[in-house]
């Protein structure tokens, strides 16, 4: 199982689970909002649209963790299993 580079090695069930279940903080989530809202009114000012391409990378970054951690929960239990 530790051959696969996906797998997050070292991290207990409890700390897998938390990753998963990770969402924005409700502030930035709030300014997230407001930004694409705008966005889709017309054009965001540079300063604005540089904030909402950082946001929507911290969104991709948070993804790819929820996702690997799920993802190793599930070969946690197919190794226990098999």
């Amino acid at each position: 199982m530790t051959e696969d580079p996906e797998l997050l090695i070292g991290l207990s069930d409890g700390e897998l689970e938390a990753l998963a279940d990770g969402v924005l903080s409700p502030a930035v989530q709030k300014r997230l909002d407001e930004l694409l809202a705008r966005n889709a009114e017309g054009p965001l000012s540079a300063p604005e649209q540089a904030e909402l391409d950082r946001l929507l990378d911290r969104v991709d970054h948070l993804t790819t963790v929820k996702t690997r951690a799920r993802y190793t929960l599930h070969q946690k239990v197919a190794v226990s299993r098999s």
